[in-house]
């Protein structure tokens, strides 16, 4: 691809505007970049276990992906942050298979937490389904809670009262090759709940 075409590869080099931040998980399977047909310098990429968001912290001393929301707000502006879930995410399955609260490695229990209140909604709202189905229900509501999440951040929070960034759920199921899609719902009060 640098071959034939090098020239826009040289514009890439001195800078990046792209319009839209997407939030994926490190699935092998699922490439935001491909699925959506995107180019190199099209979409600024996050990738991570269930693609989640955490909520805003200033404690602590990495936060791979809250930095990177950061520069994608604050500095590169885009204007759509999309956070894309998907069928079969094994991080949501070992979330919904865990029977207590016990960390059995260094990173990925503790990651997890930050979907804990997917999984609790889904118990409640899914619980009498099969487990693959309580698993696709989770991996959803994991969407809705990383979008609540990034209302805690107070720049997100800023930019999408003023209009200027529009926050976005997306789906890939696999097995059918389709893309569910959704926007966040706001209110202007509701930022006082969420923040």
């Amino acid at each position: 691809m640098i071959a034939q075409h090098p020239e826009h590869f040289q514009n890439l080099a001195a800078s990046q505007s792209p319009r839209v931040m997407v939030i994926a998980c490190c699935d092998s399977r699922v490439d935001p970049a491909l699925l959506m047909g995107a180019g190199p310098g099209d979409i600024f990429i996050v990738r991570n276990i269930a693609n989640l968001v955490p909520p805003f912290e200033r404690q602590g001393k990495h936060h791979g992906t809250s930095a990177a929301l950061e520069y994608a707000v604050n500095s590169l502006k885009v204007e759509h942050i999309v956070v894309m879930g998907h069928q079969n995410c094994g991080g949501i399955r070992a979330l919904m298979s865990r029977q207590d609260t016990a960390c059995r490695n260094d990173f990925i229990d503790q990651w997890m937490e930050i979907a804990s209140q997917a999984c609790e909604r889904t118990r409640l709202d899914a619980g009498h389904l099969p487990f693959a189905a309580q698993c696709a229900h989770c991996e959803r509501e994991s969407v809705n809670v990383s979008l609540a999440n990034m209302l805690t951040f107070p720049w997100i929070k800023d930019a999408v009262a003023k209009r200027k960034l529009q926050l976005h759920g997306w789906y890939y199921d696999m097995e059918g090759a389709t893309m569910s899609t959704w926007k966040l719902k706001y209110q202007i009060t509701d930022f006082e709940k969420i923040g």
